[in-house]
């Protein structure tokens, strides 16, 4: 679920409406979008996250390299709640700029419960001479702070059309990757991301159904 944005009052109901929906495996909102810079510290937005903690869903971020700071704020405010960093968090590929994103990166990756999804690179690189090279040292970084256990592989499909058909972005990241292990890169293509949504248990509950 992204980019509806629910009073807080009627979070709690809403999240226990859904809470039979077994497809539903997390919730996002567009922050980067939101004209007040920290809107991720917001009392309103952080009761809603507290109330997701039973919940079993995760919550991914969704930001701006210059949103880090606050992040790294509000993901100490929830030490039990499971985060996902949405597109490494949109670094200056373009401008080929690693600091401060980098910094702030290290230490967001301290916290054990924030995982990373290595996507929607390509649209903040130049769309339509960007190269594997120009992506390398922020796909480093963030192997270097998660490790391939806390990082998994996404499309940004649509999106990533603006800049790169979804074969090319796919033969691209595993290019990017291929010099870890296959277990490394089994994690980062498909398991991490199976055990933090829980796709692997429902698909073992259908199994037992049937």
């Amino acid at each position: 679920m992204a980019g509806h944005r629910l009073p807080a009052r009627q979070f709690p109901a809403e999240l226990e409406r859904l809470r039979g929906e077994s497809k539903l495996k997390g919730l996002r909102h567009i922050i980067q979008d939101e004209p007040d810079e920290n809107f991720i510290l917001g009392t309103e937005f952080n009761q809603g996250i507290r109330a997701m903690r039973d919940s079993g869903l995760v919550y991914d971020i969704l930001i701006f390299e210059r949103h880090l700071p606050a992040a790294i704020q509000f993901v100490d405010r929830h030490p039990q709640q499971v985060f996902i960093l949405d597109h490494v968090a949109k670094p200056r590929i373009r401008d080929r700029i690693l600091d401060p994103w980098r910094r702030n990166i290290c230490e967001l990756a301290r916290r054990d419960n924030v995982y990373c999804k290595i996507s929607g690179m390509v649209t903040e690189a130049h769309w339509s001479t960007w190269t594997q090279e120009d992506l390398r040292p922020y796909v480093d970084v963030v192997l270097d702070a998660f490790g391939a256990g806390r990082l998994m592989a996404g499309s940004d499909w649509p999106v990533c059309l603006l800049a790169s058909t979804y074969r090319k972005w796919v033969d691209t990241l595993q290019a990017l990757i291929g010099g870890l292990s296959v277990s490394e890169q089994d994690r980062i293509l498909g398991r991490t991301a199976t055990e933090v949504y829980r796709l692997r248990a429902n698909a073992a509950a259908r199994r037992a159904g049937e």
